[in-house]
């Protein structure tokens, strides 16, 4: 019984409130760190978002500029040119202008809405200008906001072009405050349009996708927000994957939670991706819009933004240069959508639907490219500043280059020696200019060959070639420096002289005779040879070196007779610093390309300083200046007196040994030009400087025109009678003198026609000489 009585011990069963207990703690302690791990992560990735839309979110690239064309009244600026300076700056013909970027012409009339510009002196807002043309000169301009004529106004410049610190990347920033209103409605409508609604992540959108894409059998519509695709272009991969997918997710909220919806939007059309200009990738609709159009971002009509918008579903599958027909239809689907949310009309959609895609030509972009004139800027960089200064982001370089120069030079070579090549039956000539502001120091052409598209050597900068008689106005220079006058004669005769190596050198003039005795400025004006060397042996083979260190070369001279007669080796850029002083009186400054440098936020870094220094003597140089004139007109480049009648230029002409070399410098009163013709082997050309580089010359004044050169006297200089036979000063009516500029300091008083001439320095100096 006792037995039967005792309980049994019970069986030990775990309560299921203790399981559920268990794994509510396991499951809470999970959440703890899977919450610490978002937290921490999301500490991380906040700090990823942070330094990249805090800091500089892109390296720009640098933005090369022309100079803004300036237009005043009377200036020289034919109606043609305008409209080339114009269609370089991708303005659009219209039958009334509206908006910034329109032009239209009206007869002689062009009239355009300058587009507002941050030029490196202050910025300037867009401005309506009338501009009326006589022939080859702007008459005048009026503005069109309250039609009162204006004594000046500026065109915006030309992008010439941009240098890249970024090897696979490559934008335009844009503002949101720039980008029209059309465009962000058609990107929203069409990749998100709940974009100012959402928290950087919309499940509406997510649905909206999922239902599509099941509807359609395939995927047609994806689900990621502006925020999501810009977090994934920021800092993630293309990889197809459900942890950066929960990556991006996550980063658009913290975007979204940090920033304004307009600093994301502003970010997104700046990082897009749509487009590939050879190596680089095309990103933002800043640079897009002139890959594409060659037009800026807020001149794009309604069809060219439903493209834009449309390439962001895929660049290159929609590529409108490879698939047009793709592109298109890809156009039309986001005109359609745009019309179907009301903000295209019916009659809109139809007649956007039917343009053309208007794409320009694949990689130009509308750049100006000069490729010689951008080595010259290339070099100045380097030597004034160093290599690093390309390497800061967003500048802008302000060129001198004068977009219109530029194309009246290239015009010129190119047209140049095509016809001397067919009328004198030469082959495989070569050329290159330089023109230059002589007034300012400034570059503003430059044609390395006679492909000015070709980008390897320079021959205006590098093609270093003995510049024959290009070197006379230095010797000239040298002789008016040191007591003589244009009038002082200069003998004429045989003249043979003994080198250091014992060879005799007899030199002649170009048609072998001799005149006795010349003028000192007659003999510039014709390039005599045997009065050159007889002047240089005159003041001294040292003098003239001097002479020409003062005046630019750089390059170590020997003192030798057969310098006077160009044997020194210089490039056409060379040449051009070295005639600078000349055409201003004694003035100089080293030749310059570079304006100014502006810092990413408007702040000018450098502005080049036109301050010139004196090298030479004011008078002197004025005279030799004035001997040049008669180049031209009576001289050996008087061609271009009767191809210019009544315009008064400077020059002269240069030809090299057996010739190999064809030579030319001329300014008018605002341009200094040299050129050069020749063959790359030095094998001869067979052309004079008249037969060969002076035609080149006279090319581009046809196209560029000719503003006549003023010669106003320096203080201390006058019109003097002189003697021809003695180069001594007579009274004014002596009969056979000759009339010209001179020096007063240290002229003697004049004498009478019957008075015995007194023995010249030069005849003293040649007793002497020969004795």
């Amino acid at each position: 019984m006792a037995t039967q009585r005792r309980k049994r011990a019970p069986k030990k069963v775990a309560p299921k409130r203790t399981i559920w207990r268990t794994l509510f703690w396991l499951g809470f302690k999970l959440s703890l760190v899977v919450a610490a791990f978002m937290v921490v992560f999301g500490i991380y990735l906040d700090t990823k978002v942070r330094e990249r839309f805090d800091g500089e979110k892109w390296q720009l690239p640098v933005m090369v500029y022309s100079r803004p064309l300036e237009l005043y009244p009377s200036q020289r600026l034919s109606q043609t040119q305008m409209l080339r300076e114009l269609n370089m700056l991708s303005y659009k013909q219209v039958r009334q202008p509206h908006t910034p970027g329109e032009y239209a012409i009206n007869g002689n009339r062009i009239e355009l809405i300058r587009r507002p510009f941050a030029f490196h002196d202050g910025a300037d807002g867009a401005r309506g200008l009338r501009l009326t043309f006589n022939g080859a000169r702007l008459e005048g301009i009026q503005s069109l906001e309250n039609q009162r004529q204006l004594g000046y106004a500026q065109m915006d410049p030309v992008l010439l072009d941009r240098l890249n610190t970024e090897d696979r990347e490559d934008r335009l920033l844009v503002r949101i405050a720039e980008v029209p209103d059309s465009l962000l409605v058609t990107l929203l409508t069409t990749e998100d349009r709940d974009f100012y609604q959402h928290g950087g992540v919309s499940p509406v959108a997510i649905l909206r996708a999922m239902a599509a894409n099941v509807l359609a059998g395939r995927t047609v519509q994806g689900g990621s927000t502006l925020t999501q695709q810009l977090a994934k272009n920021f800092f993630l991969t293309r990889e197809r994957s459900l942890w950066r997918k929960l990556q991006e997710a996550y980063m658009a909220v913290l975007i979204d939670y940090r920033y304004s919806k307009d600093e994301i939007l502003e970010a997104y059309l700046n990082e897009v991706y749509l487009g590939q200009n050879f190596s680089q990738g095309v990103y933002g609709f800043g640079l897009a819009s002139y890959f594409y159009f060659g037009i800026p971002v807020n001149e794009l009509d309604i069809d060219q933004v439903a493209l834009l918008v449309g390439l962001v579903k895929g660049p290159s599958y929609y590529d409108p240069w490879r698939f047009p027909e793709r592109a298109k239809a890809r156009r039309d689907l986001v005109l359609k959508l745009l019309m179907d949310h009301g903000s295209l009309q019916p009659a809109e959609y139809e007649l956007a639907s039917k343009q053309p895609l208007g794409i320009i030509t694949r990689g130009q972009m509308s750049y100006g490219r000069t490729p010689a004139f951008m080595g010259l800027l290339k070099r100045e960089i380097q030597s004034r500043f160093g290599a690093d200064l390309l390497k800061q982001s967003g500048l802008k370089i302000f060129t001198s280059l004068d977009p219109i120069a530029q194309h009246a030079a290239e015009q010129a070579v190119a047209s140049g020696l095509t016809l001397i090549e067919k009328q004198r039956g030469k082959k495989k000539l070569e050329a290159a200019m330089v023109v230059s502001d002589w007034h300012k120091g400034e570059v503003v052409a430059l044609v390395g060959g006679r492909d000015p598209r070709y980008a390897g050597f320079n021959r205006a900068l590098d093609a270093r070639r003995q510049i024959g008689s290009l070197v006379k106005p230095a010797v000239y220079l040298t002789g008016l420096s040191n007591g003589l006058t244009l009038a002082s004669p200069l003998k004429d005769q045989p003249i043979r002289l003994r080198g250091q190596d014992g060879q005799v050198w007899t030199p002649q003039n170009y048609d072998r005779k001799f005149r006795q005795s010349v003028p000192l400025m007659d003999a510039l004006a014709s390039s005599l040879n045997v009065p050159t060397v007889n002047l240089g042996l005159q003041v001294g083979l040292e003098k003239v070196v001097d002479t020409l260190h003062k005046l630019g070369v750089e390059q170590e001279i020997q003192p030798y007779p057969s310098l006077v007669l160009g044997a020194v080796a210089l490039s056409p850029m060379e040449v051009n610093q070295m005639y600078l002083p000349i055409a201003n009186q004694g003035l100089t400054q080293p030749l310059s390309a570079i304006r100014a440098v502006v810092n990413s936020d408007g702040s000018t870094l450098y502005q080049h300083d036109q301050t010139a220094k004196r090298v030479t003597d004011e008078q002197a140089s004025w005279l030799t200046l004035f001997a040049m004139t008669k180049t031209v007109s009576q001289g050996t480049a008087r061609a271009l007196n009767a191809k210019f009648p009544g315009a008064t230029m400077a020059a002269k002409t240069g030809t090299t040994n057996e010739l190999r070399d064809s030579w030319f410098a001329g300014l008018d009163n605002n341009e200094l030009v040299s050129i050069w013709v020749g063959r790359d082997d030095n094998t001869s050309a067979g052309l004079t400087g008249a037969s060969g580089a002076l035609q080149l010359f006279s090319g581009y004044m046809s196209q560029r025109g000719v503003n006549s050169l003023t010669l106003k006297m320096p203080q201390g200089v006058s019109w003097a009678n002189f003697s021809r036979a003695s180069g001594a000063r007579v009274v004014s009516d002596c009969p056979g003198s000759l009339q010209v500029p001179a020096k007063l300091a240290g002229l003697a008083e004049p004498m009478s026609c019957g008075s015995p001439a007194p023995r010249s320095a030069l005849d003293d100096w040649f007793g002497g000489f020969f004795n």
